[in-house]
């Protein structure tokens, strides 16, 4: 093929116009983070290629001196980055720069409100990469040759950001990428090799490549010649998690977390930590302060990479941490792998293993150190050993629990569901919204603590959402006892009270299912329970008249006393699912089993001791169907014939 035969106009993909348009308008302020994304795709460009030439190393060419060069050329207005990394094939540059090849696209776009401060947020945690380069340049070329392919499969890439770009098959000698900016009137400054040098250090010196600009050169004396310039290094080229931590600053944590995390606000928290022991390994591990906008796409890759020997090996596995801790950045670095690890050897491998679980268990600590430290104090559940960490000390925090909660409190949840050797230290993390506080801020030793004289057992109800919870008539009894309740209204949240149905040695319970006894909490215990059984005797009529009313519709008609102000509610038979859980499941397409609900009703109410005394079998029907659907109406969900509903109440009004 020739390169004339090979060059082509085509349309950028409409988000990537979309995503051009926003960030020139929103990332204004901070145009220098072009260098530093630009840095950071050829870092990882060289990370990819060390990788690979350790089973090929005729991709190294000759050439194992990985780094990257920056010039800048002021007559011509440009700024040159180029590496020496894997580089790119034709058709990665199209997969790579002409497409967002990303899971939760659609969604990120549809969060955009249009108020620039906010919308930069955004940006940051969907990632601008090489787009960022429009910042500061009206044009922007790009030549590149994958590493392996001969010197004809070079590619030519050029665009303005209007929307289109060119795309030619050129000869590139050597292997790599070369981009060129030319700058905007307005970017005049980063024409000046101190200012870029100047974000380089800010942004890029923990970068483990040397980063090399052409010196300036040095005045000579009267009478003596002038020095010329020369290469340098820039960065100090080391990776920053072999450094001690007496060396390092949060300025330079932060920034390294920007690299990695290609974001673009400081981190809520970081550790970093050398552990040694069967197998030694590195931790550097941040806590961003934002959820990613896509951190719920089942596809979508976070996490942390790992290197061995600090040669970058994968990124975003399960095999580093397991999913519930998706949201941790970072690296973990060991010498106890081979360079040619494959994902089949890190599953079969015990230092990969062992490696895991240490992380997970120190990110645990981290958060529990998080929660001693914030106004949220909880009681001392690290079970970390100085010894096991070299010559560093316990990372601490001094970040609000409550912030990182808000954000990722539910991954939190996924945990009690998936990692059962944690699942005691992951319930003492978690928060809730209760009857005594509507936020999401009481952990369950908070509830256990207030518990009740008499009480054993930890009450909750689960619902579509937080009012619903609120105002569910199975809280009256608890309200007249003043018993808390746990409000659980967030969809993991039935998947989490299946697995977690103890804490600190008492059951969870739900009050939505099975029977409820109460009569062992407060005072008058025998009094109200002998009581109850009276008005149950004197409610068998009504009992009887609403079960053959109803019939095959429920599964059961009982006397209830958890209702104080209601005349009958709904619940499930201890081992049923719940209501909440069978409407989340249809909502989500799924098939679910016929689970008739029992009605309960409250024999002190109005309308229960009318309808005992009621003879017209329609009245009785007409009753017991309203009753049922208003108790339906109570769950969040609709009566199975909504307009029937509303004659029937219509029928009573005028009454």
């Amino acid at each position: 093929m020739t390169a004339t035969a090979a060059k082509e106009t085509r349309a950028f993909q409409t988000e990537v116009k979309q995503l051009l348009d926003l960030m020139i308008h929103s990332l204004y302020s901070n145009k220098e983070i072009f260098l530093r994304e630009l840095i950071s795709n050829a870092s990882d460009a060289a990370d990819k290629l060390r990788f690979e030439a350790t089973k090929d190393d005729a991709l190294n060419e000759g050439d194992s001196d990985l780094h990257v060069y920056i010039d800048v050329d002021k007559e011509a207005r440009t700024i040159t980055i180029r590496d020496n990394g894997i580089g790119m094939s034709r058709d990665e540059v199209v997969s790579n720069i002409g497409t967002i090849a990303r899971s939760g696209t659609k969604e990120f776009f549809g969060q955009l409100t249009g108020d620039q401060e906010q919308d930069a947020h955004l940006i940051g945690q969907f990632g601008v990469g090489f787009y960022s380069s429009f910042l500061i340049a009206d044009k922007v070329t790009l030549t590149t040759r994958r590493a392996g392919l001969t010197k004809e499969h070079g590619v030519h890439w050029e665009s303005a950001g209007d929307g289109e770009y060119e795309l030619d098959t050129v000869e590139k000698e050597t292997r790599g990428t070369e981009i060129v900016l030319h700058l905007r009137e307005e970017a005049d400054e980063y024409l000046d090799a101190w200012r870029l040098k100047s974000i380089i250090h800010k942004y890029a010196d923990h970068i483990p490549f040397p980063i090399r600009m052409m010196g300036v050169p040095v005045p000579a004396a009267e009478g003596e010649e002038e020095t010329p310039a020369v290469v340098e290094t820039v960065n100090q080229a080391s990776a920053l998690w072999t450094r001690p931590k007496s060396e390092l600053t949060d300025e330079d944590y932060n920034n390294f977390y920007k690299h990695i995390g290609h974001d673009f606000e400081d981190p809520m928290a970081h550790l970093h930590q050398k552990l040694e022991g069967k197998y030694e390994y590195s931790l550097l591990l941040y806590l961003p302060k934002r959820a990613p906008f896509d951190l719920w796409q089942a596809e979508a890759k976070h996490g942390v990479k790992l290197y061995v020997r600090r040669v970058f090996i994968m990124e975003a596995s399960e095999d580093l941490l397991p999913r519930y801790l998706r949201f941790v950045r970072g690296v973990m670095d060991t010498n106890d792998l081979p360079l040619n690890v494959s994902r089949e050897i890190l599953q079969k491998s015990p230092a990969m293993d062992a490696m895991k679980k240490g992380a997970t268990k120190r990110v645990l600590a981290m958060l529990e150190d998080m929660v001693k430290n914030s106004p949220l104090a909880d009681d001392d559940s690290s079970d970390i050993t100085e010894a096991e960490i070299v010559g560093e000390e316990k990372e601490e925090s001094s970040v609000n629990y409550a912030d990182f909660w808000s954000e990722f409190g539910n991954c939190l949840k996924e945990g009690i569901i998936e990692d059962d050797a944690n699942r005691d230290r992951i319930a003492k993390l978690l928060r809730f919204s209760t009857t005594s506080s509507d936020d999401q801020t009481v952990a369950l030793s908070d509830y256990v603590e207030r518990m009740q004289e008499g009480q054993d057992t930890i009450y909750f109800i689960t619902a579509e959402n937080l009012a619903a919870a609120k105002h569910s008539p199975h809280l009256e009894v608890f309200r007249k006892k003043g018993v808390e309740v746990v409000l659980l209204h967030d969809r993991i949240d039935e998947w989490l009270t299946s697995h977690l149905t103890e804490f600190d040695g008492k059951k969870l319970q739900s009050i939505a299912k099975g029977e409820l006894d109460l009569s062992g909490i407060g005072e008058n215990a025998d009094e109200e329970k002998k009581a109850h059984e009276e008005k149950a005797k004197a409610a068998e009529p009504a009992v009887e008249k609403i079960k053959e009313s109803l019939g095959d519709k429920v599964k059961d008609v009982r006397v209830t006393d958890r209702l104080t102000e209601s005349p009958a509610c709904l619940v499930s038979d201890q081992f049923d699912m719940s209501s909440n859980m069978e409407r989340i499941l249809k909502q989500a397409g799924q098939n679910v089993p016929d689970m008739k609900p029992i009605l309960e009703i409250n024999p002190d109410h109005e309308l229960i001791q009318r309808l005992s005394k009621m003879r017209s079998k329609d009245k009785i029907n007409d009753f017991s169907s309203i009753l049922f659907d208003q108790a339906v109406l109570a769950e969040g969900a609709l009566p199975e014939d909504p307009a029937g509903f509303v004659r029937k109440v219509n029928a009573l009004l005028k009454q």
